[in-house]
């Protein structure tokens, strides 16, 4: 005995723009100020991860392997 299986007809692509579109509905430009604090916390990451960088770099080559 074989089951069978059962025939679902979604429009994939229809379905992707429904989602697209509620989200650029419930998008919105940022203000100044959200702009400036995500500003700063993006180049604080990028700092902070420049300097681990920077410290491993330098204990490989302060120490002789």
């Amino acid at each position: 005995m074989e089951i069978s299986k059962p025939e679902i007809k979604v429009n994939v692509q229809e379905e992707f723009f429904r989602k697209y579109l509620r989200v650029l509905k419930l998008a919105r430009t940022p203000t100044r100020e959200e702009y400036t604090k995500i500003a700063i916390v993006a180049a604080a990451g990028v700092l902070v991860v420049g300097l681990i960088g920077f410290f491993i770099y330098e204990m490989f080559i302060a120490v002789p392997l």
